[in-house]
């Protein structure tokens, strides 16, 4: 996103994202273009900035890459965030995230188990030899001519897990250019009446890579926690206009 588009990109107020709260835990469907943490370049808004500013011990218990929208788990206090974080650990949070992938692939129960290497910048590599263990299970969801609705569970939480785990089948996420994922334009789909004025330059129907953390269950203490998050704006437009005409 550039410079200008973030200007344009309005973030909601922070009470507005929220989908749960209770005296222990904030849920919130995080807005794309918005990173979960403070990044190294400082003053940048984040949601942990935003999250302190509304409850002051407030803690983001796991993160979500800037792009990614969806179910994000912030404490209200220590020892939540300390339980919460005790149970990604020993992975048994269930984090189911939806992705719209290019090309018809049929995943049922498709494990990937190839380990990730992290070289630091955000760059990440499938190394069999130095990486750490990864694995994913990818479900087809819906399909269309040219592109799928794919259900993803990592099991681990390696940096760009899913969308490396995806591309290594051959089937990037759309938009998602880290890994060879082209952007969807509506002159591809619609290719009848398409028209737009000589001056102007189309843009993608969605500006980001369609990935979206759509539930996250756990349980503390006993009790059973399972939320789950709308698809934002861009990401049920692109849907909507591929039911439209690339079904």
């Amino acid at each position: 996103m550039t410079q200008n588009e973030n200007r344009l990109f309005k973030f909601p107020k922070f009470a507005e994202l929220i989908i749960h709260e209770d005296d222990n835990l904030i849920v919130i469907n995080k807005p794309p273009f918005i990173a979960s943490l403070d990044q190294r370049e400082g003053g940048e808004i984040n949601i942990l900035r935003l999250a302190k500013k509304y409850c002051a011990d407030a803690q983001v218990c796991h993160r979500l890459d800037k792009d990614t929208s969806g179910v994000l788990l912030i404490a209200k206090n220590p020892e939540t965030y300390r339980l919460v974080s005790i149970e990604f650990e020993k992975r048994r949070v269930n984090k189911i995230y939806h992705a719209i992938i290019q090309g018809t692939h049929v995943f049922t129960d498709l494990k990937v188990d190839l380990p990730i290497l992290n070289q630091g910048n955000k760059n990440v590599s499938i190394d069999r030899a130095n990486g750490k263990s990864a694995e994913t299970i990818f479900n087809s969801i819906k399909y269309f001519k040219h592109f799928t609705l794919v259900e993803c569970k990592p099991i681990t939480g390696r940096m760009h897990q899913i969308r490396i785990h995806l591309a290594t089948q051959h089937a990037a996420i759309v938009g998602d250019s880290m890994y060879r994922g082209k952007p969807v334009y509506l002159s591809q789909i619609k290719k009848r009446g398409f028209t737009m004025g000589k001056e102007q330059e189309e843009q993608p129907i969605m500006k980001r890579f369609a990935l979206h953390s759509k539930r996250v269950e756990f349980t503390i203490d006993g009790k059973r926690y399972e939320f789950e998050a709308e698809y934002p704006k861009d990401f049920a437009t692109l849907l909507k206009q591929l039911e439209k005409f690339d079904s």
